[in-house]
C-alpha cells in the first residue's frame, strides 16, 4: 500500500506551505486560542497591541488581509513563545500561498488536532474513508487509549490523558443541533482488526452501531470482496463547507497530516469517495456485518 493519500502522485504530492484557506484558518485558530488563554477580550487585546477590536476579530475569523507586524504584536501581547510567534508571523506573511500543507506528526495534542477540530466545527458535512482504524469521532475511550499504545501512534504517558479528553470532547460535535452531516466508509479490516483485545473491540463495534443509527450519521462498510481501489488509499476526510470553494481535504498517516484545497485535489478525493460509496454495502447490510464482527470478537 502506498503512503500517498491518493493513487495519483502527480496530483497530490505535498509541497511546502499551506493553502490559503487552511493557512488562514490555522492562524485564526491559534490567535483566538492565545487570546483566550490570556483572558483578554478582543477590545483589550487590541488596545494593548495598538490595533482595533475589529482587526482582532477579523484575524480570528479568517476575514480580510493580514498584516504580519500586527500578528507579531498580538503574539507579544499574548505571551506566545518566540517559536510560536515566528511560526504565526510566517503564516501571516505567506497567507496567499496556494500549496498543500504538510503537518509533521508527533508533538502535543493541540498542535496535531487543533486545526482539524477547527475545520470540523466549521464544516457542514464530513465525508470520511477509514482504512485501518475506527475514526476518532467514533472511537470509545478504551479503543483510543489502545491505539495510542501501539508503535507509530503512541504518546508519552503524560499526554495520553490530555489526548483522550480532547478526543472525547471533540465527539460532542455529533450531538450538537448544528452538527455536520457525517458519512463514514470503513474498510472491513477495521472491524476485524483486534485493537486492545476482544472486550475493547466488542465495546467499540457496539458503539459504532449506536452512533451509526443516530441522526445525521451514516456508516457503511467496504467489504473485502469489493473496492480493490481502496488498497491504494489511506484514510481521508472531506470537510465540506457551505461554499464548496472552501472545502478542505484532510489526509493522515503515521508521518503527519496533509491538508489539501486545490480544485483538482478536491475533485480527485470526491471522486474516490463516490467510488468507494458505490462499492460499499448498504446501510442495513453494513450494520449486520458490524454486529456479526462484534459477536465474533466476543467469542474470541
Amino acid at each position: 500500500m502506498t503512503d500517498e493519500p491518493l493513487g495519483s502522485r502527480r496530483a497530490v504530492e505535498p509541497t511546502p506551505g499551506p493553502g490559503p484557506t487552511t493557512r488562514r484558518r490555522q492562524l485564526a485558530f491559534r490567535l483566538l486560542e492565545l487570546r483566550r488563554s490570556k483572558g483578554l477580550s478582543a477590545e483589550e487585546a487590541g488596545d494593548r497591541a495598538g490595533v482595533s477590536k475589529a482587526t482582532v476579530s477579523r484575524y480570528e475569523t479568517s476575514k480580510g488581509n493580514v498584516r504580519w507586524n500586527q500578528v507579531d504584536q498580538l503574539c507579544r501581547v499574548y505571551g506566545a513563545s518566540d517559536e510560536e510567534r515566528d511560526a504565526l508571523v510566517e503564516l501571516a506573511k505567506t497567507s496567499k500561498a496556494t500549496n498543500g500543507w504538510w503537518v509533521p506528526g508527533a508533538g502535543s495534542v493541540p498542535s496535531t488536532l487543533g486545526m482539524l477540530i477547527a475545520l470540523e466545527n466549521e464544516a457542514t458535512s464530513l465525508r470520511q474513508f477509514a482504512s485501518s482504524v475506527v475514526p476518532g469521532l467514533l472511537q470509545t475511550s478504551s479503543y483510543a487509549r489502545s491505539i495510542k499504545g501501539t508503535p507509530g501512534y503512541e504518546l508519552p504517558p503524560e499526554q495520553v490523558t490530555s489526548f483522550l479528553d480532547t478526543r472525547m470532547r471533540r465527539q460532542q460535535l455529533l450531538d450538537q443541533p448544528t452538527r455536520p452531516r457525517y458519512h463514514v466508509l470503513l474498510d472491513e479490516s477495521v472491524l476485524r482488526r483486534c485493537v486492545g483485545g476482544p472486550d475493547v473491540m466488542t465495546e467499540q463495534l457496539d458503539h459504532l452501531l449506536e452512533r451509526g443509527s443516530a441522526p445525521g450519521t451514516t456508516v457503511q462498510i467496504l467489504p473485502f470482496d469489493r473496492g480493490a481501489y481502496s488498497a491504494a488509499l489511506t484514510g481521508f476526510i472531506i470537510l465540506g463547507a457551505s461554499d464548496p470553494d472552501f472545502d478542505v481535504i484532510y489526509a493522515e498517516n503515521t508521518s503527519g497530516s496533509l491538508y489539501l484545497e486545490q480544485d483538482e485535489e478536491r475533485r480527485l478525493y470526491s471522486a474516490a469517495f463516490d467510488y468507494l460509496q458505490a462499492e460499499a454495502l448498504s446501510i442495513e447490510s453494513s450494520a449486520e456485518l458490524i454486529a456479526e464482527a462484534s459477536k465474533k470478537h466476543l467469542r474470541a
